[in-house]
């Protein structure tokens, strides 16, 4: 019985210390002022009085609005597209010398199929690599914006591709690599605060790459979130040391394969040998790889979520008593500041809200 009483009273307590746990007291802060009036460039002080433990900061200037912290959304709808990006073409290796090997595409009824390049060419796509200015050796060059909007169909997305065109290369010469970076996508007239929004960049195009023959003849074309680079096959040379049975590589007895070498390499795998097959036509195919763009919407644009500055963010240290920040731009803005008591279960919050008049 007196165990039966113990394990009560345990579970009464229990109960009650998580009950207080997830109990969490509205912070008492507050700020003592409703309304200031600072020239730009000049401090604006706002005085605390309180405490709380953690307090961040919507200055209301654009991107950092209390009204937009859930995210802001843009109305890009039949407001114009320009591209700009920037170019450039290296020898690759060994030096290549194909000339009107790339090119920019644009097209309005892909249907998204990235699966093979017969499905991808089925689409109407538009050549306008004549508006832009591409460049002759692997400097980079950046490219004018040029204005799309003739190009757009209201209610459907744009598709872009970098084309690119390996001709046979004993007859045409080596393949060369083209490179394009910045590859930005913007409104002309949708705008936030004055400024035209990006609709998107060289890595929210979402490039992949479609190869005509990724089996037999893949090309070497790369992407990451800042460069696409084209490139075509490697030309299948008989004389290439990978068709030499006795080369030293398909010897098992390497001492590049032994652990117990000094010339051992961690990295080295023993290959298959694959004679030259003279009668393969993929030794030196005329192919094709694109890199094709993501669908890029002109309706409702994204811009993500308005941002806080952090004044408190724990509970250690002595809570602040004023808090500076100085606004640059003339105008009317709505200060908000967020001041938060938490824990890992629960939070309770206040927002406190005071308008900044800034002049000239």
């Amino acid at each position: 019985m007196k165990i039966s009483n113990w394990i009560l009273m345990a579970g009464v307590l229990l109960v009650s210390c998580q009950k207080k746990l997830a109990e969490v007291a509205t912070p008492d802060f507050d700020v003592t002022t409703t309304e200031l009036s600072v020239k730009a460039g000049a401090p604006a002080v706002f005085k605390f009085s309180g405490t709380a433990t953690m307090v961040s900061f919507y200055p209301g200037e654009v991107y950092k609005d209390y009204a937009y912290k859930d995210g802001r959304m843009i109305d890009a709808a039949g407001k114009g597209l320009t591209l700009s990006f920037s170019s450039g073409v290296a020898a690759g290796n060994p030096a290549g010398t194909q000339a009107n090997q790339f090119s920019v595409l644009l097209s309005t009824d892909f249907n998204g199929n990235y699966a093979d390049l017969a499905g991808v060419k089925a689409a109407t796509w538009i050549n306008i690599t004549d508006s832009f200015t591409l460049a002759n050796s692997a400097t980079m060059v950046a490219t004018r914006t040029v204005d799309l909007s003739k190009y757009v169909v209201a209610g459907k997305p744009v598709y872009f591709a970098l084309r690119y065109i390996n001709r046979p290369q004993v007859a045409n010469g080596y393949a060369r690599q083209w490179i394009v970076e910045n590859f930005l996508l913007k409104s002309i007239n949708a705008t936030v605060n004055g400024a035209v929004i990006t609709l998107a960049d060289q890595a929210l195009a979402g490039f992949r790459i479609v190869d005509e023959n990724p089996v037999n003849a893949k090309a070497r074309s790369t992407i990451t979130n800042t460069r696409v680079t084209l490139y075509g096959p490697v030309y299948k040379n008989p004389a290439d040391p990978i068709y030499d049975p006795n080369n030293p590589l398909f010897d098992p007895k390497n001492p590049i394969y032994d652990p117990k070498s000094p010339q051992y390499n961690p990295g080295a795998v023993l290959p298959v040998y694959v004679p030259y097959d003279p009668n393969s036509p993929f030794n030196d195919p005329y192919s094709e790889n694109w890199a094709v763009s993501a669908p890029i919407t002109l309706g409702t644009v994204e811009l993500g979520k308005d941002w806080s500055i952090p004044v408190r963010t724990s509970v250690y240290g002595a809570m602040p008593t004023a808090y500076s920040y100085t606004y640059t731009t003339p105008g009317r803005y709505e200060a908000v500041f967020v001041a938060a008591n938490n824990t890992i279960e629960a939070e309770a919050s206040v927002v406190k809200k005071v308008v900044v008049n800034v002049t000239p």
